[in-house]
């Protein structure tokens, strides 16, 4: 990774993100934004379209969460090594 230890720490920055041909804001910890292109990547996806497949994943659950809240958890999931596909 990329981030340097005071990088870590920094605040959280929004971006924006196009899912399913709708434009959303989502607010990040620049770690949770490295860890998501690195997932991006290793699945040979582009960053929108992990993104969307998490928010599919979310949509379904029982209780489902906020879309950043999401993806942390799913970005801590896939680094315990418990990859979910994001389908």
């Amino acid at each position: 990774m990329d981030l340097g230890a005071d990088d870590i720490f920094h605040p959280p920055v929004k971006r924006s993100i196009t899912i399913a041909g709708h434009q959303t804001s989502i607010t990040l910890e620049p770690l949770f934004w490295e860890l998501l292109r690195v997932a991006s990547e290793k699945q040979g996806l582009p960053i929108n379209a992990l993104v969307a497949q998490i928010d599919v994943q979310r949509v379904n659950a029982e209780e489902p969460p906020g879309l950043a809240t999401a993806i942390r958890l799913w970005l801590t999931h896939d680094l315990l090594g418990n990859s979910a596909q994001a389908d």
